[in-house]
């Protein structure tokens, strides 16, 4: 419901976005794709996908136009296979939610080229320490490396009766573990969850937690910052992560 605008993350996207340097492109790793070998779009024009049900019609109407990079989708291909991950060009594949709903809140003219590339099946934190760290050189190379997930993510246990309730403390617990490892750049801890407190219960499944260990892996010892924090629905995380 963020992708409508209006809310208090909607604003706070559009602000930090706005700060943005401009990318020549930008690498997705959402948490709706995950694929053995892994895949990339590499459609010149990548349509946008409605992968969910039960909203309103007007999130079904909303259209991401950007283009897609062919180019980028080849030389990350390129470092993936260089790091001993096969990746496939898949030109008929779109960009879904996780890709299109928070860029069309951060860059709303759909100006900058955008490459989505899928998840490991079933999400396998190793093999997203080795895609972050094989993709690591797209960031020298002007590309924007984008994560999208939820820090914790447990649809079941979300109060979704109301956005703005306190957060329960089992998921400001595990979030502020999360932080705290990314903030010492222990990628190692992230890809592990050795000592995570309800890891299990902020994901059920690891989906929306693995794009943030492929960008942690991608970031390498740069520092981290949280431009945006907070929950909704008492237990689903707002954290954004930049490494700069």
């Amino acid at each position: 419901m963020n992708a409508l605008g209006g809310t208090p993350f909607a604003a706070k996207l559009e602000t930090w976005a706005a700060a943005w340097p401009r990318p020549a492109a930008i690498l997705c790793v959402s948490a709706h794709r995950e694929e053995t070998p892994l895949s990339l779009t590499a459609a010149g024009k990548p349509a946008t996908v409605h992968d969910f049900y039960g909203f309103p019609r007007t999130l079904y109407e909303l259209r991401y136009p950007a283009h897609g990079s062919p180019a980028v989708a080849g030389r990350a291909a390129a470092l993936l296979a260089a790091s001993g991950l096969p990746a496939r060009l898949d030109a008929d594949a779109g960009l879904d939610h996780g890709t299109w709903a928070p860029l069309l809140l951060a860059l709303p003219a759909a100006d900058v080229p955008v490459v989505q590339l899928s998840l490991p099946a079933r999400s396998r934190l190793d093999v997203c320490v080795a895609m972050g760290r094989a993709l690591a050189p797209l960031r020298d190379e002007g590309v924007l490396l984008l994560g999208s997930g939820n820090l914790v993510h447990n649809l079941r246990e979300a109060d979704l009766s109301e956005v703005e309730l306190p957060v329960v403390p089992w998921a400001a617990e595990f979030d502020g573990w999360v932080a705290e490892r990314i903030s010492a750049g222990d990628v190692d801890a992230l890809a592990s969850l050795a000592g995570a407190p309800n890891a299990r219960r902020a994901h059920p499944t690891l989906e929306h937690y693995a794009p943030v260990v492929a960008c942690a892996a991608a970031a390498g010892a740069d520092s981290a910052s949280f431009p945006v924090t907070g929950f909704e629905h008492a237990s689903l995380s707002l954290r954004c992560v930049a490494w700069s």
